[in-house]
């Protein structure tokens, strides 16, 4: 999975989890089938061994299905006594028993995907964590003084209503630089997001190839094309947003993130 995938499924989870494996159960396929071809279903029984983050308490023992892949002969890997993170949601009035958010969404334990997962849940439960990006309200370029010297700032709109931008200045006999706020306080400092950060994650994966028509509120045609340019510049700086899983998790109120629902 790639860093846009796991926050993908955190985002969507309404508790992610530690389980040890206890039992793997292959479901007959005419009571259950699994969603992708060469995939199997399965049913697993475990012991939460940890619970990275939920707004409720998770007992110690869980249930799910998952589809695993098989292999050419029909066989999944062994997984008993093995340990993975689930990114689920609880059924309601069914205690211990979990809904995961895709088909897939387990994920093997390892030291270095413990270390990113809990990095990225650390910063998506901060106070300051950024908001989701849901478009582009405006650009805006503003040259300066002297020759090669400008401003050009992207207005963002986010889903909470909150305050987000990139600013990119140029100076004389310099390369542009960039950074993005997602605070009112605009500073002329710091600098693009570092990858597979939180905010590179909210950028790179919700801007748009192009910004919408109209957006472009600069005063000429020569402040819109640079204003146009800076923003190819910061699209080709963050890169793309990669992502490897075949289903697409949604967000709902369930998520850990979301407002209370229960």
């Amino acid at each position: 999975m790639t860093y846009a995938d796991i926050a993908d499924l955190s985002y969507a989870a309404g508790l992610v989890a530690l389980v040890r494996i206890d039992t793997v159960i292959a479901i007959d396929p005419s009571r259950s089938t699994a969603v992708r071809p060469g995939y199997g279903r399965f049913y697993i029984e475990g012991e939460a061994k940890s619970l990275l983050v939920s707004r409720k308490p998770l007992g110690r023992n869980v249930r799910y299905l998952v589809d695993l892949p098989l292999n050419g002969r029909g066989w999944s890997d062994d997984l008993e006594g093995q340990e993975v993170f689930v990114f689920a949601r609880r059924v309601p009035g069914k205690p211990g028993e979990l809904q995961l958010v895709t088909p897939t969404a387990q994920l093997r334990w390892s030291p270095a995907r413990e270390a990113r997962l809990r990095g990225l849940l650390r910063a998506a439960v901060s106070p300051d964590a950024p908001p989701t990006i849901t478009g582009v309200r405006a650009l805006l370029h503003v040259p300066g003084a002297l020759l090669g010297q400008g401003r050009t700032q992207i207005f963002l709109d986010t889903q909470d209503g909150s305050f987000a931008s990139i600013t990119i200045l140029h100076r004389p006999g310099v390369q542009p630089s960039w950074h993005a706020s997602f605070s009112e306080l605009i500073a002329d400092a710091g600098g693009p997001p570092e990858a597979e950060s939180l905010e590179w994650y909210r950028l790179a994966c919700s801007l748009p190839g192009t910004p919408p028509p109209g957006a472009d509120i600069s005063p000429t045609r020569a402040a819109r094309s640079q204003a146009e340019a800076d923003y190819r510049l910061v699209l080709d700086a963050l890169g793309p947003c990669k992502r490897n899983l075949h289903f697409r998790p949604q967000m709902t109120a369930q998520s850990f993130l979301a407002p209370d629902q229960a």
